[in-house]
């Protein structure tokens, strides 16, 4: 979003079409944070799938310090210290879809 607003910024009367390569770069990024949030997301199913294994006779104790360490461990991917879930990213889209209308109606009233 910054390269978009320093082209509309820098280049007055600018067509459009100057803007798709930043505009593709743009959605090429929140597209690898929406990959990345639903690995998050799947990452905290982990604990029910290994309790729900089965290691054998007297092993529940080992099974549940497991899900407990796993549960604990809060894997997946971090962003400044926030976990990345598909909500995050979806009101990032959000925000990103609402900046380039406003830049695309500045554009159109110029």
């Amino acid at each position: 979003v910054p390269l978009l607003l320093v082209d509309i910024l820098h280049t007055e009367n600018a067509p459009v079409l100057t803007m798709i390569p930043t505009l593709c770069v743009t959605c090429g990024i929140l597209y690898v944070l929406l990959l990345a949030s639903t690995i998050s997301e799947q990452c905290t199913r982990v604990p029910a799938l290994v309790n729900a294994l089965s290691f054998g006779e007297g092993s529940e104790a080992a099974r549940q310090q497991t899900v407990d360490y796993i549960s604990s461990s809060a894997a997946g991917f971090y962003v400044f210290g926030t976990r990345l879930t598909t909500a995050t990213v979806l009101k990032l889209m959000y925000i990103w879809c609402i900046v380039v209308l406003g830049m695309l109606a500045r554009i159109g009233t110029d």
